[in-house]
């Protein structure tokens, strides 16, 4: 009897790359696509141009030249990096982009800086299964009085 069972899914490839001169208006089409718009300035398109134009590094993930993955950090590339936003399109997320977006920003920021981020409420789930450690030390102080 011949063998029923069907071949592994093959991905095509996913392009990374860092990319400084990533439109608003490509990262804006990926917040909602990822989920994330509701929970950043996207009809503030002036806003979001000065995010992507002050942060130290973006790392994008695209396939067939579609973007479907950003890594955006402010950092000095010595001491810190903040991933303010790590989104993926929700039709591709399972793939490892998310991790991989990671990684990469972790090794373009070099050895030695402290990587962190903060996590949306429904992506924590996401950021233990990927193994990162919790910091019990984190305080916000947007509302300081």
């Amino acid at each position: 009897m011949a063998d029923q069972s069907l071949p592994p899914i093959q991905y095509a490839p996913i392009q990374y790359a860092v990319e400084p001169d990533l439109t608003a208006d490509a990262f804006i089409d990926l917040l909602h696509r990822s989920g994330l718009a509701e929970r950043r300035p996207v009809a503030e398109v002036e806003r979001v141009e000065a995010m992507l134009r002050n942060a130290g590094l973006i790392i994008t993930a695209r396939l067939d030249g579609a973007l479907v993955g950003v890594a955006r950090s402010v950092t000095d590339f010595v001491y810190c990096c903040y991933l303010s936003d790590l989104a993926v399109d929700r039709a591709i997320q399972g793939r490892g982009i998310g991790k991989e977006l990671m990684r990469r920003t972790r090794d373009a920021v070099g050895p030695g800086t402290t990587c962190l981020l903060l996590s949306a409420p429904k992506a924590v789930g996401f950021y233990e299964q990927a193994g990162l450690a919790r910091h019990g030390q984190a305080f916000l102080f947007t509302d300081l009085p």
